[in-house]
């Protein structure tokens, strides 16, 4: 399955089961509201029962008059409750708990005296009103019973599996009883179970409307979200097959953009190493082949006679013979330092006392080619923690590289300390006053084989590998290397290594 598809599938069926979930929430929470209005509702609607226990009792003293009077307190319940919903179901006169008084001493029951009723006539015996109902309760329906200050049944329904609602009745701010109302737990009639009802379907109606909504806003972002990842994948295989000229352009501002830009980063970078290699072939092939060629033609000339067999043409065979030699392992060299094979034996080492060591041999060097050489900075006391044997080959490879090729008078050599994310460090800056480099030279000054100019290359002898080396010792000590132009008009090599603590 595509990954557009899968996208849109996930954010559909987790709005389905968030909508669903708050329909359901919503229906639960109206629900269990609107109960709790109507219980709310019947208990206002039964205040003034209560007021007329409250006079009753307030001129009887006791709660006599109505004990058991089960007919009576049902009647005075239904004349409150007739304009109302509240009324217990047709055919299903609540049920009361049987009131049983305790028995008086010797087992004799005291008489019941004359109680006055609510409309003042007696009940009569035999009453059908009066007749405990033997039906079971129905939860859907209220069940009133009134209570003592003690909270024992006087008259009236009260049932353990039910919770009830129960309204002090106060005589001279005295609690003399309790008017108790049970709660419902659900709705079977009246206008309350419409509304419910009618909200319940709108919910739903208002839940489908979401999900097509839902289903409209999500189909185009998945494929806002997969578009460009489409693009970068078109991308890379083309890249598998080796154009590397190939550009992806997103015009947005988030995470996809940033890859799309790492993308044709990878591109340009590829495209370079590329031509890199196209071009380290091309010169590899191009130094191999010019000594190669020379070599041969000095020897065919000298066996068909044109040149005499002589010690100076035998030199000169030799030269160009060294010459192959020195490319040859010039590259091996870098072709070692590549794959990880260059060896360093690092030791704790004095920088100031090693350069001033190896320049001392250079003198002679740099005064034939009519070179100054002036240090600055040496009076330092540097530690360093790195291979003595390559750091000379280091030095050896930049100053040759200003014999051959600068045509300066002075060579400068400047050793300064500084410091980086508190790290100290020391900076070699070597610099002349030559002929310099083009600008557009400078960042290809350590590739492998790169040169200025092949003719004045020639003529000294260079390979282009010298500032290579130099570039391969300066990261395997975790320094780093650089060229720019000197303010004294030649150029100036800048080499930055760790301090040792």
């Amino acid at each position: 399955m595509k990954i557009q598809n899968k996208l849109f599938l996930i954010l559909f069926s987790f709005s389905l089961v968030l909508v669903t979930t708050l329909v359901l929430l919503m229906q639960w929470s109206i629900g269990k509201g609107v109960i709790e209005y109507v219980n709310t509702k019947e208990i206002d609607a039964l205040k003034p029962v209560v007021e007329q226990f409250s006079q009753i009792y307030a001129r009887e003293q006791s709660w006599q008059f109505i004990e058991n009077n089960h007919g009576d307190f049902r009647r005075l319940i239904a004349s409150q409750l007739k304009a109302s919903d509240f009324l217990p179901s047709k055919g299903r006169p609540p049920a009361e708990r049987p009131y049983q008084r305790p028995p008086m001493r010797g087992g004799e029951h005291p008489q019941r005296p004359n109680r006055p009723s609510f409309d003042g006539q007696k009940p009569q015996k035999g009453d059908p009103s009066q007749r405990r109902s033997k039906v079971p309760p129905v939860d859907t329906d209220s069940h009133y019973a009134l209570l003592d200050k003690d909270k024992n049944l006087i008259v009236g329904g009260y049932f353990e599996q039910f919770q009830y609602s129960k309204t002090p009745i106060m005589v001279d701010e005295v609690i003399v009883g309790y008017f108790a109302i049970s709660k419902r737990n659900r709705l079977t009639q009246g206008y309350e179970l419409d509304f419910i009802e009618q909200q319940q379907h709108y919910l739903w109606l208002i839940a489908l409307l979401v999900m097509c909504l839902v289903a409209l806003i999500t189909l185009p972002l998945a494929r806002h979200i997969v578009e460009p990842i489409k693009k970068i994948t078109h991308g890379m295989h083309k890249l598998t097959h080796g154009d590397y000229q190939a550009r992806i352009s997103i015009d947005r501002q988030d995470e996809l953009a940033e890859l799309a830009r790492d993308y044709n980063e990878l591109a340009l970078t590829l495209a370079e190493n590329e031509s890199a290699r196209k071009r380290w072939l091309a010169n590899i092939s191009h130094e191999l082949r010019t000594p190669v060629a020379i070599l041969r033609g000095e020897l065919e000339a000298m066996l068909d006679g044109v040149r005499a067999l002589e010690i100076s043409n035998i030199h000169s065979a030799h030269d160009e013979v060294k010459h192959l030699q020195r490319l040859i392992d010039d590259l091996n060299l870098l072709a070692t330092t590549d794959i990880g094979g260059m060896q360093y034996r690092k030791a704790s080492l004095n920088l100031t006392h090693l350069l001033q060591g190896e320049l001392e041999k250079y003198r002679s060097y740099l005064a034939d080619a009519d070179i100054y050489l002036n240090l600055q900075g040496l009076e330092q006391n540097i530690e360093l923690y790195a291979d003595k044997t390559r750091l000379c080959q280091l030095f050896e490879n930049i100053i040759n590289n200003c014999v051959k090729y600068s045509q300066a008078t002075v060579l400068t050599i400047n050793i300064s300390l500084a410091s980086q994310d508190n790290q100290p460090q020391v900076t070699m800056e070597f610099y002349d006053n030559g002929i310099g480099v083009e600008p557009h030279h400078l960042n290809h000054l350590f590739e492998h084989l790169y040169r200025v100019e092949d003719s004045r290359n020639r003529k000294t002898g260079g390979s282009g590998l010298g500032l290579s080396i130099c570039r391969h010792i300066v990261h395997a000590h975790q320094g780093e290397i650089s060229a720019k132009q000197a303010e004294s008009g030649g150029l100036a090599i800048l080499i930055t290594l760790p301090v040792a603590h």
